[in-house]
């Protein structure tokens, strides 16, 4: 199963954005995670069907709407299998 690490940069903490990744990352069937890094960031690693990460993919350039996303890097990795989509720490 394909999976992908997300990396998204701006104002992207405190608007929400790790709740609504969630939210849509198990919308889309996806497992994984998202949090927040100490440098402003938000990190995201998603494992599921290619077109719902690709969906993911496209959702994070512009976020929840209080978002202001400045970039973002996507890397497909290697698969961890988890059971389920959390915000981790």
């Amino acid at each position: 199963m394909p999976a992908f690490s997300i990396h998204v940069t701006g104002q992207v903490q405190g608007v929400f954005f790790r709740s609504t990744t969630q939210e849509n990352a198990k919308s889309l069937g996806l497992t994984g995670w998202v949090r927040n890094t100490k440098q402003g960031g938000v990190e995201i690693f998603a494992e599921g069907e290619p077109d719902s990460l690709q969906a993911l993919d496209e959702w994070c350039h512009h976020g929840p709407p209080s978002a202001e996303v400045k970039s973002v890097i996507t890397n497909k990795v290697d698969e961890q299998h988890l059971p389920d989509f959390t915000i981790a720490m």
